[in-house]
């Protein structure tokens, strides 16, 4: 299956819609006067004719699009904040190997109308092509950090940076134009450390990916949201959003501290060092914002065996930080909430597989069991590989 991705203003709808290719669908971002506010899947016709599409997205179409629309007609007040000066921001791309989705993110960046320092932090590379790449760009700056691990990654950037807010995307990720601006506009409450926005997926081209995207993706919603530990579990902070398209205040590290390096990509652990984050500002007291209008558009994983894999690291990732909160922060709500996900995922594993049209072609089930089970010992092998390497980095 193949789905084309479009994004469309209903105030400005064309009067059909074209199928291209052999796609059976399409995913749409719906806008109201330029605002992200829903999305719908729609099919095409079978005989390929054109397809009037009007009717299809407002009966697909989510509360939050009518909510907006009414919002508009009625003329009523932005609910949207209005900061008078915003902060002045770097962006972050943490990178390795991969110069394709690198000068795509680079090339959306630039295009917005909001200029910012833009640092490529270039994570364990195998080659130089990164550095090339970036020396194409003379507005770049170019940082190598030699020890593996997204999160070290992340350090050396909050390291490297003097703007008030760093805001963090992924090299396979674009922003929308307004992007920055809109996370930005977010920080005038100083307890807010973090804001995250919407990410939609950028291409629907093979069933991994429309599967990623069908069971939640990246995407949190059409609300803007202001999260504290009140309204939402610390445990849970991966509600609050995700790394590929968050900002935080660099005072963050005087708050809740660094990144913790024996989490995400490039460690044992896999992931997580996001949700690791959110919940420490969750749990110290500040608030996260989820914003949708801060858009940017992600290549999600485009083969099974990817997503499997990225599946499995979640939720070793899961309990590799619930493993750091019970064994090196002394809290006690880690053990219930473990032996809550434990039960959770077996009851899963023996229960009859559904089969349907976004069945994934391995047992996902087993595929989270087995991520659950090794989520302890790879953090606490994690965390010895990361002290390691920062003891040897210190002597080097």
């Amino acid at each position: 299956m193949r789905l084309a991705v479009r994004d469309i203003d209903i105030l400005d709808l064309p009067p059909d819609f074209e199928p291209t290719d052999d796609y059976q669908g399409a995913l749409v971002l719906i806008r109201v006067a330029g605002r992200p506010c829903g999305q719908a899947v729609i099919a095409f016709d079978t005989d390929g004719g054109k397809i009037p599409i009007k009717d299809r997205i407002l009966s697909a179409a989510s509360s939050s699009v009518f909510e907006a629309w009414l919002r508009h007609r009625l003329a009523l007040p932005d609910p949207s904040p209005a900061p008078s000066q915003l902060p002045k921001a770097s962006v972050v791309i943490c990178t390795r190997d991969r110069t394709e989705d690198l000068e795509r993110c680079l090339t959306g960046l630039l295009a917005m109308p909001d200029k910012a320092d833009i640092l490529v932090v270039d994570n364990a590379p195998s080659n130089e092509a990164t550095r090339d790449l970036v020396g194409r760009f003379d507005t770049v700056r170019y940082l190598r950090e030699p020890r593996p691990g997204l999160d070290v990654a992340r350090n050396t950037a909050l390291r490297n940076t003097e703007a008030d807010v760093v805001a963090f995307i992924d090299d396979d990720a674009v922003p929308d134009p307004l992007w920055l601006r809109t996370l930005l506009r977010n920080f005038e409450d100083p307890l807010v450390l973090a804001v995250t926005g919407l990410t939609m997926a950028a291409e629907l081209e093979t069933d991994s990916q429309i599967a990623f995207q069908h069971f939640g993706g990246f995407c949190r919603g059409f609300r803007r949201q202001i999260y504290d530990a009140y309204n939402l579990d610390p445990f849970t902070g991966w509600h609050a959003g995700a790394g590929v398209n968050m900002a935080l205040r660099r005072t963050i590290v005087d708050a809740v501290g660094w990144f913790d390096e024996a989490l995400d990509a490039g460690t044992l652990s896999l992931a997580g060092g996001d949700t690791d984050m959110f919940r420490r500002v969750l749990e110290a007291g500040y608030r996260i914002i989820y914003d949708p209008e801060a858009l940017n558009w992600h290549r999600h994983r485009r083969s099974s065996k990817e997503l499997q894999q990225q599946m499995y690291g979640y939720e070793v990732a899961s309990f590799a930080i619930l493993t750091k909160a019970l064994l090196f922060e002394g809290n006690p709500r880690a053990i219930p909430r473990m032996f809550r996900s434990y039960s959770r995922l077996l009851r899963r594993l023996f229960q009859p597989q559904r089969t349907h049209q976004f069945s994934l072609p391995y047992n996902d089930a087993l595929t989270q069991v087995r991520g659950a089970v090794s989520g302890p010992v790879r953090y606490l092998r994690a965390r010895v590989r990361a002290r390691a390497g920062e003891a040897g980095h210190k002597r080097g």
